[in-house]
């Protein structure tokens, strides 16, 4: 990995060896088993709470740290994809997509609730916005929120939505209003909450394990101080909460490429053939510099892109650039090193084999490589 020295400070390095540590006692051990059962404990949540790891980024009144640190946020989440696993860092890491707006958009009262819960590890949280009529066009979902007194009434339903089984706190997005953008509200709403149901765990390609679910809302009566921000001003609220979303992918995009490079060398160095490692065929050689390269090339404006965010700058044409660089490089990255192993990097005990699985959600989540380029040609003046 590149040295960094520009971004990450000694502080962030102890965030670095502490995540690492976590991971190495606490997740190495099971992340096979875990993939396979297609789950991880909900246990899992109350450890990373208690470490100080899902606390990184909020605010101490809450149980967080380092509030505001871009790079902590950074350092954390790289070594906690070490684990080598995509699904269980989108589901121990939910709370950073649903938690966001709960923490600068809702009432006192309800913050002060949910804020602790979650960073403990106690509760968890979703964001649930993609349904099962579009997932990109966010400017025109269905769901369908209807002022009743005290209460919102919520019909429709939600698609594909990461630690959707298990969570206790949904971050919804609802149509308050009309047609389009201006008529988009966000409501927290309990597990429990009645006319509220959870679908079925969807079967995945990768991020096996993380859970995916279908929810279903029947005439689901939620109350007005569950509303977040206000009525019909959560769009911007949701575009607000992607720039940090696409950060991590892009993060974890690199990160999966490190990972893949990593085996791919490693393997190169120990696989012998025609009496020689392969790794000292020109072919391999150069195949590995040009992937090393290019993970070079896009961690350093991915971190350049982070820099610019905790300076308070607008980037959002730049991290959507960043975002789509990152993911086509891991798809190179793990395409190339599934190659590199031959025969096991197509088996399912190489990690290189779920790496290249799990990648290719990164260049749709979050915002398809589509949409990205739509953002950037806008920002172009296109």
């Amino acid at each position: 990995m590149s040295d960094a020295l520009d971004y990450f400070t000694a502080e962030h390095q102890l965030i670095r060896d502490s995540v690492r540590r976590f991971v190495e006692v606490e997740i190495l051990p099971h992340i096979a088993d875990w993939e396979e059962a297609e789950s991880f404990p909900r246990e899992l949540y109350r450890k990373a709470g208690a470490a100080g790891i899902l606390g990184i980024g909020y605010p101490e009144q809450y149980g967080g740290s380092y509030e505001g640190d871009v790079f902590a946020k950074v350092a954390a989440s790289e070594e906690l994809m070490r684990s080598g696993s995509g699904g269980l860092v989108a589901g121990l890491g939910s709370l950073d997509i649903g938690l966001p707006p709960v923490l600068k958009w809702a009432k006192p009262a309800l913050r002060e609730r949910v804020v602790p819960e979650v960073l403990s590890g106690e509760k968890i949280i979703a964001l649930a916005i993609t349904e099962p009529s579009g997932g990109s066009d966010v400017a025109n979902l269905k769901t369908r929120a209807v002022r009743d007194g005290d209460f919102y009434r919520v019909t429709g339903s939600k698609t594909f939505i990461t630690s959707g089984v298990r969570a206790d706190y949904y971050t919804v997005a609802v149509r308050t209003g009309g047609e389009g953008f201006g008529g988009v509200s966000l409501l927290l709403i309990e597990k429990d909450t009645p006319g509220f149901t959870v679908g079925r765990s969807l079967k995945k390609m990768g991020w096996w394990a993380s859970d995916t679910a279908e929810l279903f809302f029947d005439d689901c009566k939620v109350p007005v101080e569950n509303l977040i921000g206000m009525e019909n001003l959560g769009f911007a609220c949701i575009m607000a909460n992607f720039q940090s979303e696409r950060l991590a992918l892009a993060i974890m995009a690199n990160m999966t490429s490190q990972l893949a490079l990593d085996e791919a060398m490693r393997w190169a160095r120990e696989r012998e053939a025609f009496g020689k490692p392969i790794g000292k065929f020109q072919v391999q050689k150069h195949r590995l510099a040009e992937m090393a390269t290019q993970l070079e090339v896009s961690r350093e404006f991915t971190y350049r892109q982070a820099a610019k965010m905790a300076a308070g700058k607008n980037v959002v044409k730049e991290i959507s650039m960043a975002k789509n660089f990152a993911t086509d490089v891991s798809d190179r990255i793990t395409y190339d090193a599934t190659q590199i192993l031959g025969g096991m990097g197509f088996m399912r005990e190489s990690l290189v084999e779920r790496l290249y699985r799990d990648n290719r959600i990164l260049s749709i989540g979050g915002g398809t490589r589509e949409i990205m380029n739509e953002i950037i040609s806008k920002q172009l003046g296109l």
